[in-house]
This record gives structure tokens, C-alpha cells and sequence, in this order.
């Protein structure tokens, strides 16, 4: 009996003990980077060991529940170093691990025998990109749940103690940055869009409904029309993908081989999908390619899991790291993007405080091929805001957002409307005004530009002027404008004063203004010259400004825009031409003797009509600009003068025609940038009206300008031109070591101009002694130079080759330019 009672009592021992040591328990946690505190997807976690683990998904997150037993937990990724944690046994426990970026390095990989076999794989993804690509569907349609947010990061500790930052200081104090996944930043803005979007490909339509909106942060409500899906999504399966405005080459272009260097890495099952996983990296230093690792299904050749990010080395300015992550999902026969993460850190200069953002998109609701009628899509892209877009409660919110809010996004939208309390807040927002838009806003009023206050040139000697406009404050649907100005050594005032006024701005603007103007100008000057009194112009001309004319004018002007892309303008102007050294012009009479007139009147109607198709705008009150479009940009301009009327001496026609456009053929060579016009007066008129062509008479390049003409040096009453501007992109200095590391760029230029006067023309008003046509050979100039110099600045050697000047000095320049390019 003693010894049935002992074997009873150690079998329920073993029993008990065999369910102790079989109790589940779960690890769960966020995978992220240590330094961005971005979650890094797609990371495999394991019980160290053990076989015995699970993958992050999309955000970072991991969970394994089991019942095997282990001292610690291992993850590993490419490009980081391992990282390992102590565990609990047999406790639920959460564990956050950061990850250390240590870069790639790849070890050489020696094939004995066939190809590499990820070679095989990705010439087989290429092969049947056409297949999986989501444009090659008749139509497709779906839901998109946007989310954008930007902050102020990298703000050290040192830097948290300022005084700038002081009144904000609680905002740091709710952050834990050690193992949180988050980092101590300063939110400036987040939105939140829910669209639908549609597409058909016969005809190749779009549109997308953006049916509710949340800003914080900015003001300008017109930025939700570029906050939706359409306009932000990046493409795996193109060839080039652009990113900033510079072209980079897709991982599965159809030219890869060139581009990248591939491994096979694993291979596993997604899901119920057989997937094998493929590293990439550029295989030359500094071109614009990825870095990453590419999740491919085995039976049709479709990406599923995407992962990859922009070298730290390529050349690209303000951008410290970017990454990008996107999730597929088989839907019917389509392989649709489900999930978006795009994440980017902005610095003028790395490791210093910069702005880091972060878009993160889900679609879901997909109905493929069952496209509709045309009509529903209108005329090209379409981009449609509802009226109640901005008017959702917080409770639409939480039943409609495709993820609900972290805990540290829903203290964001607080932290940033407690912000905008602050008076820093608008210390803040009024610099950056006038840094940008050169006004410093009061109540009412907007004071500027700051860089016309104050100028000197030799006809008006010191130049003051003050003036501005009414602010956004005063009223959002007209403005006032105007300013004064006095030259203390011509003595004389000079001022300009008008308005305009929107009539509508739903659904297309449509926008009347007036303005009288008596003032000073260079006559034939670029529209993207310098005026006669830019302070920076004063400092960096190459000859004194003694060539001025007085202009009294007054015009009346409505624009309208007709469709996405199209608009017009209508203007009525009148002007006295009055010079200032001459005095008079001088004309023959009827009898052969030389007559003289103080002043040249006329009136025309003027007539634009520009044509963009599928470009993109942010609005601002009364401006705009433009996000451009991949396609050519036409101008036709057309020009009437009504002779007689208010006093206009003379009874002629003009047209011009102009298209620009930018092409990139081959990525790796740059882009090209070209503009072309003709144009040709019909009737006589005097050489103040004709077309006098742009010099630049300044050390600082002028794109739009004949850098190495003068003022008043050719006019023409029929011409053609051409400019052609190409940007290499770093193609030579990337090759020398010493060299690449400043990202200096390689661009080239080339301009010619064809015109010539008709004799009656020549005769109207006799010309000065530097003014002439162009004649049989056509001008022209050519240039070599190297931007991106400290990443703002370049530098360009001219060359005038025809219509050359008697010392051989003086047919070459060099002159710089600022400007802001990524």
C-alpha cells in the first residue's frame, strides 16, 4: 500500500511539474532605432538558442508567446548590430530594444558555379514587372488613411536650457527618450487625410476625394490638397523613383544590374506566402540609389515586403537618412501597396538640429477593374477637397482612422495648440516670415520687402523706400499694396500704389487687381533679375547703373484659372516711357530731319494663356507656389495696342510663344532643363517697345538672363531662342575620392538667340549708339560651372562666342549664384 502511494505521489509530481514547465508565457515589445527612434519592421527576434521567435511587423512591434524557456532574447538585422536582452523566465514581460546603425558591410561573396542566384530572382521580378504593377489594372479604386507629422529634432540638452526654448521646456519633460521609441523633439505640425482615390487607364485618369482633413500647425488649409495619396505616392515598380526632385534608381528598374549589387539573404513564408528575401546596395559610392532589402513572392515575382533607405553618402543635400517601408497585399489578382511608411531627416548640416518627418499611409476597401465613366474623372489629375473636409469631430476621428493614435501622437496634437499660445511662438513664426517672404507682418499691415529699403545706384544715388501691403489679418480676400520712394541725389519721388481682390476661389481662382506705378526700371530686364533697387544689386554690379528710364504706368488685370493647369490672364495697360540721360528720343520726320519727343506713349491689351498639365500648387492668400509637373509648361502671349486711345501713339501686334521643360532620360547622367520662344511684332513701333533682349549686368548668375550681354545692347522685332541647361549631378566629381565628399556638382549651359528689325522698325525712333539687332549671326554664349558648393552657392565660367568685343577679357565672366536645391 506504502509503495502504490509512492508511485501515485510521484506521478502526480511529475504530472504537476511537466505542466509547470509547460506554462506559456509572452515577450512582446518595439524593435527601433536608436538614434531616429523610428520602428524598424520585418526584424527577426529570437529566443536565443532557441528556434523559437517571431518577426516585427509594419510599426516595430513583435509578440511570441510559448512555453520554451530561455536566459535571453537575440534580434539581428542587416546593417545593424545584434542586440540581446536578459529575460524573465517564464514571466509575461515587455522588452523595447534599440538598434545600433553600423552601416553595411558586406562580405565578398565568391560563386564557384552558375549565376548569383539572386541575380535569377530579381530577372524574373523585372521580367514580370508589368504584370504586377498596379497601372497595368483597367482601374482601381480605394480608401487612404494619411498621417504627416514634422518636429524639431536633435535639440540637446544644452540647447533645451535657452532661453528660445525655455517657455517650451515642458514638452522635452514628457518625452523619455531612453527605451521609449521616442525622441526628444519639438512637434511643429501634424495632419491626418482620409481620401478615396480612383484611377482607370484608358484614358489614363485619376481623382482623388479627400474626404476629411486635420491640421495642426500651419494655417494654410491649401496644404491638405498635397497631404492626400495621389500626389505623395512613391512607386517601387518605376524605373526611377523621385524623391526631392532628384531621379534614383529603382532597386527593380529595369537597368538594376547597372545600378545595384544583390544577395539572397533567406527565405520564408510571409503569411501563407513563400517569399525570398534579397539585400541590395548601390554598387558605385554617392549615386543616388537605395540601400535596403526587398521581400519577393516565389510563384508570381511581386514585391510583398519592401524595406530601404538612401545611403548616407550619396549626393543629396538636407537629407541625414531616409527611409522607406511598404507592405503588399494580394487583392483579387493584383498585388495592391496596404501599407506606407516614409520617413526623412532634414539638417542644413548633419548632427545639428534639423526637422525630422515622418508620413505613415494604409489603404483598404479595394475594388479593382470596375472602372467608371469618364466623365466622372474629369479632365486629368483631379484633386477635389470637401467643403466639410475640415469640420469632423474628434469622435468622426476615432471611428474612421484606419490605426487609432499612439499615446504620444494624441500629446502631440496638445502639446502643439498649447505651442501656439505661446508669445515664442510668434517670435518664431515672424522670423521665419521674414526670412522667406522679405515682410514683417503688424496687425494689419505686412512692412517690405526688407531687401528694397534701402539701395544706391548712380542715377538716384542713396535710394529709401518704405512700403508693403495689408496681411492676411486685414482680409483674406483682398489686399492693398504700395510704396515710396526717394533719391537723395536725383531729388525725385518715385511710389506705386493698387490692389487685388479675389472674385472667387472655389472651384477654380478667379482674381481682378489694379495698380498705378511711376518709378525707375532697367527696360528689356529678365524677369528674374534683380530691380534697380535690390540692396544686393547695389553691392555686386559689374558696371554703374546709369541706365534707367522713367515708367508711368497703370494696368488692370483679370486672371483665371479654367481647369488643373490651364489658366489666363487679361490685362489693360498704359504707359509713358520717359528717358532719363537722353532727355527725348529722337526720330526722323517726314522731310528727313531729326525731331525729338519727351516721352513715349502706349495702351495695349495683353493676353496670356499658360498650360501646365497636372501641375500642383500650395496657396497661400494671394500667391502661389508651384509644385510642378512632370510634363512641358506653354506660355502664348498675345499683345494689342490700341492706337489713339488714351493719348497711344502707335497701332501694332505681338506674339509670343514659349515652352520649358525638364528631361530625364538617364538618371545617372543628371537632367536637362530647356526653354525655347519665338515671338514677332506685327506694325512699327519704337525700340523701347520692341523686344529688348535680357542682359545681366551683375556678378550674380541670372538662368533666365544673356549673362554676358549688357543692358540695351539687342533688340529685335521678330526672334527665336533657345537655352539649354544640364545638370550632371555629381557624374565626374562622385569618381575622385577627394573630391566627392563635398558634393560638389557638375552643369553645363548653352543659349542662343536668332533676330533681327525690320527697316521701318529701325526708323521709328532712331537708336542709341549701344543698341543694335542681331543680325545674320545668331548670339551666342556658353557656360561651365560647378553648384552645390557649401550646398547653396555656384560658380560659372561664360563664354560670349559670337558677337565677340574687341579685348578677348571681356567675352568672359564668372559669376556665382545662390541657390536652395536638395
Amino acid at each position: 500500500m506504502i509503495k502504490k502511494t509512492c508511485c501515485f505521489y510521484t506521478l502526480l509530481f511529475f504530472l504537476f511539474g511537466i505542466g509547470c514547465f509547460a506554462q506559456t508565457y509572452t515577450i512582446s515589445g518595439k524593435i527601433f532605432d536608436s538614434e531616429s527612434k523610428e520602428p524598424l519592421p520585418f526584424v527577426p527576434v529570437l529566443i536565443k538558442g532557441t528556434t523559437v521567435g517571431a518577426t516585427t511587423d509594419f510599426d516595430g512591434n513583435y509578440s511570441i508567446t510559448t512555453s520554451v524557456q530561455g536566459d535571453s532574447i537575440l534580434a539581428s538585422y542587416v546593417s545593424y548590430k545584434k542586440i540581446t536582452r536578459a529575460l524573465k523566465k517564464g514571466q509575461n514581460q515587455t522588452l523595447n530594444l534599440p538598434m545600433v546603425l553600423q552601416g553595411v558591410n558586406l562580405l565578398e561573396v565568391v560563386v564557384k558555379a552558375g549565376e548569383n542566384p539572386a541575380h535569377r530572382i530579381i530577372r524574373n521580378v523585372i521580367a514580370n514587372k508589368k504584370f504586377n504593377n498596379k497601372r497595368r489594372l483597367d482601374a482601381y479604386q480605394y480608401e487612404s488613411y494619411n498621417k504627416v507629422e514634422f518636429d524639431l529634432n536633435r535639440i540637446s540638452k544644452e540647447m533645451q536650457q535657452r532661453k528660445l526654448f525655455k517657455p517650451i521646456k515642458f514638452v522635452f519633460d514628457n518625452v523619455d527618450s531612453l527605451n521609449s521609441g521616442e525622441k526628444p523633439s519639438l512637434p511643429i505640425f501634424i495632419t491626418e487625410s482620409l481620401s478615396d482615390l480612383y484611377y482607370r487607364s484608358n484614358p489614363d485618369f485619376k481623382k482623388e476625394v479627400i474626404k476629411a482633413s486635420k491640421i495642426t500647425g500651419i494655417e494654410n488649409t491649401s496644404i491638405t490638397s498635397v497631404m492626400g495619396d495621389m500626389y505623395q505616392n512613391i512607386n517601387i515598380y518605376d524605373n526611377d523613383i523621385l524623391v526631392f526632385g532628384k531621379d534614383f534608381a529603382s532597386p527593380i528598374s529595369d537597368n538594376g544590374f547597372f545600378y545595384y549589387k544583390y544577395y539572397l539573404e533567406d527565405s520564408l513564408f510571409i503569411g501563407s506566402t513563400r517569399c525570398y528575401q534579397i539585400r541590395f546596395k548601390a554598387k558605385r559610392a554617392q549615386e543616388l540609389c537605395f540601400s535596403g532589402n526587398i521581400w519577393i513572392s516565389d510563384t508570381t515575382w511581386a514585391v510583398k515586403r519592401l524595406e530601404m533607405s538612401i545611403p548616407k553618402g550619396a549626393n543629396i543635400n538636407f537629407i541625414n537618412a531616409a527611409n522607406v517601408v511598404q507592405e503588399f497585399s494580394r487583392v483579387d489578382s493584383a498585388w495592391m501597396l496596404s501599407k506606407d511608411r516614409l520617413i526623412i531627416d532634414f539638417s542644413m548640416y548633419q548632427n545639428q538640429p534639423g526637422v525630422y518627418g515622418r508620413k505613415t499611409t494604409s489603404y483598404k476597401d479595394f475594388i479593382i477593374n470596375q472602372p467608371k465613366e469618364v466623365k466622372f474623372y474629369q479632365f486629368g489629375d483631379k484633386i477635389i477637397v470637401e467643403d466639410s473636409a475640415l469640420l469632423h469631430t474628434n469622435a468622426f476621428w476615432d471611428l474612421n482612422r484606419h490605426d487609432s493614435l499612439s499615446a504620444r501622437e494624441k500629446k502631440i496634437y496638445h502639446m502643439i495648440d498649447t505651442i501656439k499660445t505661446l508669445p515664442v511662438y510668434k517670435t518664431w513664426v515672424d522670423i521665419f516670415t521674414i526670412f522667406v517672404s522679405g515682410y514683417k507682418v503688424v496687425n494689419n499691415f505686412a512692412i517690405g520687402p526688407y531687401f528694397n529699403l534701402v539701395s544706391y545706384n548712380r542715377v538716384e544715388g542713396t535710394r529709401v523706400r518704405f512700403g508693403g501691403r495689408t496681411s492676411s489679418k486685414f482680409s483674406r480676400w483682398y489686399e492693398l499694396q504700395g510704396y515710396v520712394a526717394y533719391g537723395f541725389k536725383d531729388e525725385k519721388y518715385k511710389y506705386s500704389i493698387g490692389f487685388k481682390t479675389f472674385i472667387t476661389k472655389k472651384p477654380r481662382r478667379q482674381l481682378v487687381g489694379m495698380t498705378y506705378k511711376s518709378d525707375y526700371e532697367i527696360l528689356g530686364q529678365s524677369q528674374n533679375g534683380f530691380s534697380q533697387d535690390n540692396l544686393f544689386a547695389s553691392f555686386f554690379r559689374t558696371n554703374p547703373l546709369t541706365n534707367l528710364t522713367r515708367v508711368n504706368q497703370a494696368y488692370a488685370w483679370y486672371e483665371r484659372e479654367w481647369m488643373e493647369g490651364l489658366s489666363s490672364k487679361i490685362t489693360l495697360i498704359g504707359r509713358t516711357i520717359t528717358p532719363l540721360i537722353a532727355n527725348s528720343y529722337k526720330y526722323y520726320g517726314t522731310d528727313g530731319s531729326i525731331h525729338t519727343k519727351e516721352s513715349i506713349r502706349n495702351t495695349e491689351v495683353r493676353v496670356n494663356v499658360r498650360f501646365a498639365y497636372k501641375e500642383k500648387f500650395i496657396n497661400g492668400d494671394f500667391s502661389r507656389i508651384s509644385l510642378g509637373t512632370k510634363w512641358p509648361v506653354f506660355q502664348l502671349n498675345y499683345s494689342k495696342s490700341l492706337q489713339n486711345a488714351f493719348r497711344a501713339e502707335y497701332d501694332f501686334q505681338k506674339v509670343v510663344f514659349n515652352v520649358s521643360d525638364r528631361i530625364r532620360l538617364i538618371s545617372l547622367i543628371g537632367y536637362t532643363d530647356y526653354t525655347a520662344e519665338v515671338g514677332k511684332i506685327f506694325g512699327a513701333v519704337p525700340y523701347p517697345l520692341m523686344e529688348l533682349h535680357g542682359g545681366n549686368e551683375t556678378y550674380i548668375y541670372d538662368y533666365m538672363a544673356y549673362n554676358m550681354m549688357k543692358y540695351y545692347e539687342f533688340a529685335s522685332d521678330k526672334y527665336a531662342s533657345v537655352g539649354l541647361f544640364h545638370h550632371f549631378e555629381g557624374l565626374l566629381f562622385n569618381k575622385i575620392p577627394l573630391i566627392r565628399k563635398l558634393k560638389w556638382r557638375e552643369v553645363v549651359t548653352g543659349k542662343a538667340l536668332w533676330g533681327s528689325i525690320n527697316d521701318r522698325n529701325r526708323n521709328t525712333v532712331i537708336f542709341p549708339s549701344t543698341l543694335s539687332s542681331i543680325g545674320s549671326v545668331p548670339y551666342v554664349e556658353l557656360s561651365a560651372g560647378v553648384e552645390n558648393i557649401f550646398k547653396v552657392f555656384r560658380v560659372d565660367a561664360l563664354w560670349r562666342m559670337t558677337h565677340q568685343r574687341a579685348r578677348a577679357i571681356d567675352n568672359f565672366g564668372v559669376k556665382f549664384g545662390f541657390q536652395i536645391t536638395f
